[in-house]
């Protein structure tokens, strides 16, 4: 009876998230004000993306990019209204950009995930260079400013970008996700890190779970993945802890070159982005990540 407890839990769960996606990609046909739609051919595959682009853009002022990427079965445009970053973007003067991923129900190949992108090796990496180099083209972009931030399958992403194109992110903020894939940045990268302790999809504490949405990973832990960038980064081994409510703040300091490490643990906290409504809890992330973001350029 167990196992058929959770192999009807897993099936469950997936059926949400693919419901809960389908719905997303209904609902995100519409472009708000300031948005501008893109494609470009990358892989044999003609990839979309739209750029929320800040009022009183002058074309000439070199502004940060932050990249939202959603997670496995999510669209571009929930993603936007999931991280309201493009109110940010209004308020502060960054291009937000959304990109697509791949497969009817869109995922990203982060490297041990997720569905149609890994079982179809889709070459992200390729994709995120050559959108990279044509947002530079089109609009006035600070080299030293490209940021990446995501949810689940978006966080992996978030985290792939990060071990492959160290030379040119200069920070992520990963949200629910995890890093298991081998990675080797040949330059520090500030993170930023938020995890809920009752994750089911990605476990805070790692291993594998019945909802691994077409792979056959095990979750590296967060804190691992957290002390390696502060190895990495060459931060102090012990970080400053705070607390605040459900949120736990570990803040790594000492870091090469004037970047950061820090981990905000949410207790309690569930498989979603927080602050939101159904959240549970009051935690301001999209305005935490631009202020991490805007204090950590490329050194």
């Amino acid at each position: 009876m167990r196992i058929v407890r959770r192999i009807f839990a897993a099936s469950f769960v997936l059926l949400v998230l693919f419901i809960v996606g389908a719905l997303h990609l209904l609902a995100g046909g519409s472009m708000g004000a300031g948005d501008r739609s893109g494609t470009l051919e990358s892989g044999g595959r003609t990839r979309n993306y739209f750029v929320h682009v800040p009022k009183n853009y002058d074309g000439k002022t070199l502004l940060p990019v932050v990249f939202v990427l959603h997670g496995a079965t999510q669209s571009a445009a929930s993603a936007e209204r999931m991280s309201g970053m493009s109110a940010l973007a209004d308020a502060h003067k960054f291009l937000a950009v959304y990109p697509t991923g791949t497969g009817g129900l869109p995922t990203w190949n982060s490297g041990a995930c997720c569905s149609y992108a890994m079982r179809n090796n889709v070459d992200d990496m390729a994709f995120f260079n050559a959108l990279l180099e044509k947002l530079k083209h089109d609009y006035a972009v600070n080299p030293k400013r490209i940021y990446f931030t995501g949810i689940s399958n978006g966080a992996m992403m978030s985290f792939r970008l990060a071990c492959e194109m160290s030379d040119r992110v200069a920070a992520i903020a990963p949200v629910e996700g995890s890093q298991d894939i081998p990675c080797r940045p040949s330059s520090p990268v500030s993170v930023l890190v938020f995890h809920g302790t009752a994750d089911r999809l990605v476990p805070y504490d790692g291993g594998s779970t019945p909802y691994q949405m077409g792979s056959k990973r095990s979750d590296t832990p967060v804190k691992d993945t957290v002390a390696f960038w502060a190895k990495r980064d060459g931060c102090s081994s012990t970080p400053q802890h705070k607390e605040s409510g459900v949120q736990r703040t570990d803040t790594y300091s000492g870091c090469t070159n004037g970047t950061a490490v820090t981990l905000e643990t949410i207790e309690g906290g569930h498989h979603m982005w927080p602050g939101l409504r159904i959240s549970g809890n009051d935690i301001p992330a999209s305005s935490m990540i631009w202020d991490f973001f805007a204090q950590h350029p490329k050194p």
